[in-house]
């Protein structure tokens, strides 16, 4: 059993002052007690960590180096997805692996908890599978083994390169199986999960409409059952305008009248919405999967969030290309992004909830969801999943309540993250990870290899 002591908590009803929770053997919470003497390991001000609910680790090694134009005046999303292919060619398993080791390292320095990884990177360069048809995906579970972060891998099914089924380009060719070999894929990367801790989970991602056959999105379903299932829908214009001459409907519009929706499902960006979907998939209870700093970095587009909520939708954050991973900065970015296309202030803010409040909640309780992971609050028989702030740090001098939480989303950045807990594992201290050194050095040597591949 362990103990951790905290001078302010933010608990399942609210705020609460010198409070001590216990957490057994298994990562769960044993109990919650306010008001009680100081007593093992003494931490500022402790918040549930959310779990981070969309990531393609690999891309984090190209950031920055997509940020030069070349000749065509209209860089776009596509034009970068260009050079992420050029980029992929070159990984091998080993790079895979020391990469989302440092990316899982990033993220729990930045306050996430656990890791939802859309894995779509499977085979050899040329496309030939791997001896083991699930090695990329054993080298992600490596990874979540070094890091100690709770994983929940999401190999992901890309079968065509557009919606007219066409085949995939020289870029795709290492992500792509049938909807057979996919199936064996999937079983494959469960047996990859089989020595981490009981807290990892597994779960489907058919990767988009154009990726994947409309037909076999009910196979998809079943292959989920009761675990999550993700995709992404709706992110770009050129994205609706193919599904729509394709399908005679527009992505959201197909996902509303075909598929059958919950809270285990998850859609990822959302960008490209008119009023009515945004109303009718948040009352559909699924998910929207939120990445702000990358849908800013590939010109996406806004999710309309003060609709999306006010409907009581579900939401969700993720960091999705890891060019910057910020748990605060991703918050601040999407309520930002709100009042410039509004021309508004605190736009996600309600009169009962400051804006870092509300969307602090909202994104525990949908990445807890999406991840199919028994987090989200500080709550007996809830996992260990728990931030703790820096008490001492400058912004938050003199604060209390939800102003901490204001004043770490919007004043504050990752120097103020002390200590975080994944399932009860102690993996930050002092805000840096406990591995960090041998992780660095494997993400460097990795790098080193790489060279300047774009």
């Amino acid at each position: 059993m362990a103990i951790v002591w905290a001078e302010k908590a933010l608990l399942q009803d609210g705020w609460a002052e010198n409070v001590r929770i216990t957490i057994g053997a298994d990562g769960l919470i044993e109990s919650v007690q306010a008001g009680a003497p100081a007593q093992g390991y003494k931490a500022g001000v402790l918040l549930p960590a959310p779990s981070n609910c969309h990531s393609h680790a690999f891309q984090r090694a190209m950031a920055g180096l997509t940020e030069k134009r070349g000749p065509d005046p209209s860089d776009s999303f596509w034009t970068w997805r260009q050079l992420m292919f050029r980029f992929l060619d070159r990984l091998t398993p080993d790079h895979v692996e020391a990469i989302a080791a440092f990316v899982q390292m990033e993220m729990l320095e930045a306050g996430y908890s656990a890791n939802v990884e859309f894995h779509y990177l499977h085979h050899q360069p040329g496309g030939l599978p791997y001896a083991n048809l699930a090695e990329m995906a054993q080298r992600i579970a490596a990874a979540s083994a070094t890091t100690g972060m709770g994983l929940t891998l999401l190999p992901v099914h890309y079968q065509y390169g557009g919606s007219d089924k066409r085949a995939l380009g020289p870029g795709q060719i290492r992500f792509g199986n049938t909807l057979d070999a996919y199936a064996e894929l999937h079983a494959k990367s469960a047996e990859a999960l089989a020595n981490l801790p009981a807290d990892s989970r597994i779960g489907v991602a058919p990767h988009s409409l154009r990726a994947v056959a409309p037909e076999d999105l009910g196979h998809h379903a079943r292959l989920a059952g009761n675990t999550p299932l993700h995709m992404h829908l709706a992110e770009q214009i050129a994205e609706v305008e193919e599904i729509t001459a394709a399908y005679g409907k527009r992505p959201v519009e197909f996902v509303l009248d075909t598929m059958e929706l919950s809270e285990l499902r998850c859609f990822i960006h959302c960008t490209q919405m008119l009023p009515h979907e945004t109303e009718a998939l948040a009352k559909s209870g699924a998910v929207a999967g939120l990445c702000p700093i990358t849908e800013s970095s590939l010109g996406d587009g806004i999710f309309d969030a003060v609709r999306w909520l006010e409907n009581g939708g579900s939401i969700a954050i993720g960091s999705d290309s890891n060019i910057r991973i910020s748990l605060s900065e991703e918050l601040r970015t999407l309520d930002y992004s709100q009042r410039l296309r509004d021309h508004s202030r605190a736009a996600l803010a309600t009169p009962d909830k400051s804006t870092g409040r509300r969307l602090f909640d909202a994104v525990n309780a949908g990445g807890a969801t999406t991840s199919a992971r028994n987090n989200g609050s500080l709550a007996v028989g809830k996992l260990a999943d728990m931030l703790a702030l820096k008490a001492d740090s400058v912004d938050l001098i003199g604060r209390s309540g939800d102003t901490i939480l204001d004043c770490y989303v919007f004043a504050g950045d990752d120097r103020m993250v002390g200590d975080v807990w994944s399932a009860g594992r102690h993996m930050v201290r002092d805000g840096s990870h406990v591995k960090r050194e041998a992780i660095v050095s494997a993400y460097a040597k990795a790098m080193k290899e790489l060279g300047e591949a774009i």
